[in-house]
This record gives C-alpha cells, sequence and structure tokens, in this order.
C-alpha cells in the first residue's frame, strides 16, 4: 500500500494533466492551518479554463478548505494561515501587493446553503454591481444574469418579489445569477446541490454543463455520481490522522474524471469511488 509520502509525491506530479498554458488556477505546496491545527498538507494541482474540477473526498480531507483558498475567503476565519502559493493567472493571489476583494470579484462563490439577501430578486443581482460601481444598463445585467442561471422565465414577472420567497432551487440558481452578474472568470461551488431536491439539483447540474462555456468551475461535493455527471476533472482527497489525533486532509490523486473512477491510480482512490468507504 502506498505511503502517504509516496502519495503526496504522485499527486504532485500529476498536476501536469493539465497543459500549464490552459490552467487558471494554479497552487504549489499549498498548507493550511487553523491556529495550530493542520487542516490541509501540500496540494498542488492545476484548473483548467472552461472545465468543471470536482474535488471530492471523505468529511474533513479540507476540500472545502482548499476551495476557499481559491478566493481568500479563508482570511476571514480567525487564526487560518495558507502557506504555499497559489496562483490566478501566474498571479500570487496571496503576494501582499493583492487585494483579496478583487479577488473575490474575478472568483466568485456559491455556498452549500442558498443564502440570496433580503432583498428583491432585481437587488440580489444589482447588489454586488452597484457596490463595484457598475455605470451599465441594470435592466440589462439583471435580465442577462438570470437568463444564465436558468431562471429568467420563472421570476422576469416578479423581480420585486423577495428573493426568499423562491423555492430552494431557485434561491440557489438566483445565488448563481448573483454571482455571475460580477463577471467573474471563476465560480467556486461549494455542494451546491446537498440541500436541494432531485429536480433542482438536475436543473443546478444541467445549468453547471452550460456555465463552462464562460467559465471555470470548481465544485466540492460529497455525491460521487454527481462529480461523474458534471466534472471534467477529479481531485480526490484523503485524511490522515495527525499525532495530536487531529485529521487533516492531503490530495491523493487528480486526473481527468473518466480515469480517477474507472481506472484509478492508488489504492485509496479505488476504495472511495467504490463505495468502501467515506
Amino acid at each position: 500500500m502506498p505511503t502517504h509520502r509516496k502519495q503526496q509525491e504522485e499527486a504532485r506530479d500529476q498536476h501536469s494533466v493539465v497543459d500549464e498554458s490552459e490552467a487558471v488556477l494554479r497552487t504549489e505546496n499549498v498548507k493550511v492551518t487553523y491556529g495550530d491545527t493542520l487542516a490541509l498538507r501540500d496540494v498542488s494541482m492545476d484548473v483548467p479554463k472552461n472545465q468543471v474540477t470536482a474535488l471530492i473526498g471523505p468529511s474533513g480531507c479540507g476540500k472545502s478548505t482548499l476551495l476557499r483558498c481559491f478566493n481568500r475567503l479563508n482570511d476571514l476565519i480567525d487564526g487560518c494561515k495558507v502557506e504555499g502559493k497559489v496562483f490566478y493567472r501566474d498571479k500570487n493571489l496571496y503576494s501582499s501587493k493583492i487585494d483579496p476583494v478583487s479577488v473575490r470579484r474575478r472568483i466568485g462563490m456559491v455556498f452549500q446553503k442558498p443564502n440570496p439577501f433580503p432583498k428583491s430578486i432585481y437587488d440580489n443581482i444589482t447588489y454586488g454591481a452597484k457596490v463595484n460601481g457598475f455605470k451599465g444598463d441594470m435592466d440589462e445585467l439583471v435580465e442577462q444574469s438570470l437568463q444564465r442561471a436558468a431562471l429568467w422565465g420563472e421570476v422576469k414577472d416578479k423581480l420585486k418579489e423577495n428573493g426568499l420567497s423562491l423555492s430552494g432551487g431557485q434561491q440557489q440558481r438566483l445565488c448563481i445569477a448573483r454571482a455571475i452578474a460580477l463577471k467573474p472568470e471563476v465560480v467556486l461551488m461549494d455542494e451546491p446541490c446537498s440541500s436541494l431536491d432531485p429536480v433542482s439539483t438536475e436543473r443546478v447540474e444541467d445549468l453547471i454543463h452550460e456555465l463552462k462555456e464562460d467559465y471555470t468551475i470548481v465544485i466540492v461535493t460529497h455525491n460521487m455520481h454527481q462529480a461523474t455527471r458534471v466534472s471534467d476533472f477529479t481531485a480526490f482527497f484523503n485524511a490522515e490522522e495527525s499525532d495530536d489525533g487531529s485529521r487533516f486532509g492531503y490530495l491523493v490523486e487528480y486526473d481527468r474524471t473518466e480515469r480517477v473512477f474507472e481506472d484509478p491510480q492508488e489504492e485509496a482512490t479505488q476504495k472511495y469511488v467504490s463505495g468502501k468507504f467515506g
């Protein structure tokens, strides 16, 4: 059975499955700690442009922690420290010269639980644009964003209604519309379907397929079937217990989705995708 160190070395090599010229995001030996507790260790991988990359693995393996590294949301967590390098378009996002707020405009986020603002549907879409000094046609921005999120037809006659009045699936698509209204290049999704019914989940998954024409998408999911349905690349993370009894995550295998699920190179990956643990 491969040692953890051997798995780490092989996982680092596997970032080459993505042509570097096509990589929008890139990590080099990323390590994340919360206070004195190690959460994620030595993650190196490339995320390709206009593709969907899924992060899978058992609870506690650092998937969401890594996702938050990509737009510096971990900065908002007291005691969190990120070491290593995270590049966006060859710019180190953790350089002292980089403004985290500007990062989040280019790299949007959709959370696990739909979180519309307690405002009208219209104001949900325009809020970020106004804050960022958008000078264009707000009505056009709202319509385009809702159309891209496959929601326009359902809400075009009730834009003044509160976003919280929508169904769960509609709220999540509203949150996606709100994220893309800022015209990011990357959209991060942290288990976006975990609280949705099957019909709403299917709609969001269909939307993900459509959005990758214009956006690079990274999605955290516990649903392996979902990973096979929506993603082009898959990164499998596992968790290991440290000396103090806490758990930290590490990257085991990263490759095209069909290879990860049909011909995994690591025993741990094979056990996870076949349902033997996790």
